[in-house]
C-alpha cells in the first residue's frame, strides 16, 4: 500500500501543479506564430516584411503558416531574392492569408481570394486539406483575430 501512494505522490503533485498554472490569455495569429517553434522562420519573415501589425489587427485571418521544414524546402537562391526585395517577401507571405476566419471543417473546395489578391485553390476531403499543393499538418490554431493552419510547403504567388 505505502508503495502504490509512492508512485502516485508525484503524479498527484504534477496534477495539482498544472491545474494551478493560469492559462495563456488568447493572443493574435501574429503573437501565435511567434509563439510556435515550428514557425520560427515564418515569424522572421512576418517581421521583415512589415506584416506583424496587420496580423496583430481586427481581422479576421485564416494563416497558411509554413513550418521551418516547408522554408528549408525553398532554393536558397529564391530565399535570397524575396530577403532583398520586401516587396515582393510581403507578396509572398500575403498570399499565405485569406482576409477571412476559415476553420478546417469549413473548407469548401475551390477558389478563395487571398490577402495578396490573388486566388488560392483550397480543397477538403474528409480531414485532409490542402491549398494549393501544400497539406495542412495542424489545423485550428486559435488566433484572437483569426486561425492558424501549419501547411508543409511555401506557396508562390503568380507574378503580377
Amino acid at each position: 500500500m505505502q508503495r502504490r501512494f509512492l508512485l502516485l505522490a508525484p503524479c498527484t503533485l504534477l496534477l495539482a501543479a498544472c491545474a494551478s498554472m493560469a492559462p495563456s490569455p488568447p493572443v493574435s495569429v501574429a503573437d501565435t506564430i511567434a509563439r510556435d517553434p515550428q514557425l520560427s522562420t515564418l515569424s522572421g519573415l512576418v517581421q521583415r516584411a512589415g506584416l506583424s501589425e496587420t496580423l496583430k489587427a481586427a481581422g479576421p485571418y485564416t494563416v497558411f503558416a509554413p513550418t521551418n521544414q516547408a522554408f528549408a524546402a525553398v532554393p536558397a537562391r529564391t530565399m535570397d531574392e524575396l530577403s532583398k526585395d520586401p516587396a515582393r517577401l510581403k507578396d509572398v507571405l500575403s498570399f499565405h492569408v485569406l482576409p477571412a476566419r476559415v476553420m478546417a471543417a469549413e473548407v469548401k473546395t475551390g477558389n478563395a481570394r487571398t490577402a495578396q489578391g490573388a486566388n488560392v485553390a483550397l480543397s477538403r476531403a474528409g480531414d485532409f486539406v490542402t491549398v494549393e499543393e501544400a497539406m495542412v499538418e495542424r489545423a485550428d490554431i486559435a488566433g484572437t483575430n483569426g486561425v492558424v493552419h501549419k501547411v508543409d510547403r511555401v506557396l508562390m504567388p503568380p507574378r503580377r
